[in-house]
């Protein structure tokens, strides 16, 4: 199977996969409005999302490293789904948070294996990488449009048809894992290049920290904060919503392409910047120009996305499944922690108050992001994990996808 064929199908499927984590926030207005729940409680529900996916994740990158895992992919996709479609089943606050946490163990084990695949099916390209992040990005965009089809028009009752992006999605990997595994050996066991810049991947992992506090946070709570500044109206939320998951697709390609032109850290760091200034217009400036700082935002934050993973996985060359369940997982996942603060504060004050301290964290990830160096680029395969055979191998910064 061709480069180009392997990354669409694997972009195709982490939309599935990462639909069902917009999902979550996608479904707060519904259990907000139909089962009466506080801030609090919604939030809660993301951080049942959020918190066994971000013990997990580190360890399936660890699992990862040392056997390959390819079968995670479907079968992590299929958990996610059918986690997402019984949330709506039950009435039980206890019971929803469970089966919401199963997806998110799903979302989990799904991440550092697919990083792993990708990132040897795209011969370690950044811009091929960008085109497997977009897929995750459009799933999130497509999320809130997804709920809104199904819930909308039949309610909560009706989330058991989210489960059918899962069947989709685990049916597309079996053939790009069919090729990876057809390949020959004549390259497997090559050590990397390059030594472990442990230092390095701390600092980065926390800059990718304080931009998860600030997407989860406007993930869980913008289209409550739109619906409160639009005149209570559940449409101009719901477009708040899509336009920040979308912004995101905008932002992944871009990041790929300027990465081409100038370093990953130097285009990470720019974007933070302007990040901060993008999301202070979001908290404070009112009126319809409120959609358009949403873009802004969503496109800064994703502009570094695929360039951290694989700066990550290029600090830490010998255990690249555990740069990914860090970069992709943990570090992603620990937002949705601060989630239950917010709406705390929310309660207490009011959601702008409670929304005005994420303007920092931009900031934060652009002092982090001025203290690293650029990593060379591993010229030869990853070591295949013990009982899997690659001949895929690295090259830097080869052409992306048209």
């Amino acid at each position: 199977m061709r480069r180009n064929s392997s990354i669409t199908l694997l972009s195709i499927g982490h939309a599935c996969v990462d639909l069902y984590q917009g999902a979550v926030a996608s479904l707060v207005p519904y259990f907000v409005a139909e089962r009466a729940y506080s801030y609090a409680a919604v939030s809660g529900i993301v951080l049942a999302a959020s918190v066994l996916s971000s013990v997990a994740q580190p360890v399936f990158g660890v699992l990862t490293d040392r056997w390959g895992m390819p079968w995670l992919l479907p079968l992590s996709t299929l958990l996610g789904g059918v986690g997402i479609a019984l949330s709506g089943v039950s009435d039980s606050y206890p019971l929803t948070l469970a089966v919401v946490a199963v997806s998110g163990v799903g979302v989990a084990a799904y991440h550092p294996e697919s990083a792993r695949v990708a990132r040897l099916a795209s011969h370690g390209s950044h811009s091929a990488m960008g085109w497997f992040s977009l897929g995750g990005n459009l799933g999130f965009a497509t999320a809130p449009v997804m709920v809104a089809a199904v819930v909308a028009t039949g309610g909560l009752r009706l989330t058991p048809l989210l489960v059918v992006p899962a069947v989709v999605g685990a049916a597309l990997c079996l053939p790009v894992l069919r090729a990876l595994g057809a390949q020959q050996a004549s390259e497997a066991g090559k050590a990397v290049a390059g030594k472990d810049d442990t230092s390095s991947f701390i600092r980065l992992s926390l800059a990718v920290v304080c931009r998860s506090i600030v997407f989860i946070g406007l993930s869980t709570f913008v289209s409550l904060y739109t619906t409160q500044r639009m005149d209570g109206s559940k449409a101009a939320g719901t477009a708040a919503l899509f336009l920040l998951y979308l912004g995101g697709a905008v932002g992944s390609v871009l990041g790929g392409s300027l990465a081409g032109r100038w370093d990953r850290v130097t285009v990470s760091r720019w974007s933070y910047l302007l990040t901060a200034g993008s999301v202070a217009g979001l908290v404070f400036i009112p009126g319809p120009a409120l959609y358009l700082f949403v873009m802004l935002t969503s496109a800064g934050l994703y502009v570094p996305f695929s360039l951290q993973v694989t700066l990550g996985q290029d600090y830490l060359p010998s255990r690249v499944g555990t740069a990914s369940g860090i970069t992709l997982g943990l570090t992603v996942s620990v937002g949705g922690l601060v989630s239950p603060l917010i709406g705390s504060v929310a309660d207490k004050t009011s959601l702008q108050t409670a929304l005005a301290p994420l303007i920092l964290m931009p900031a934060l990830s652009w002092l982090l992001f001025r203290t690293l160096p650029e990593p060379a680029v591993p010229q030869s395969v990853d070591a295949a994990p013990k009982g899997e055979d690659t001949d895929v191998a690295h090259s830097p910064a080869q052409p992306g996808l048209r």
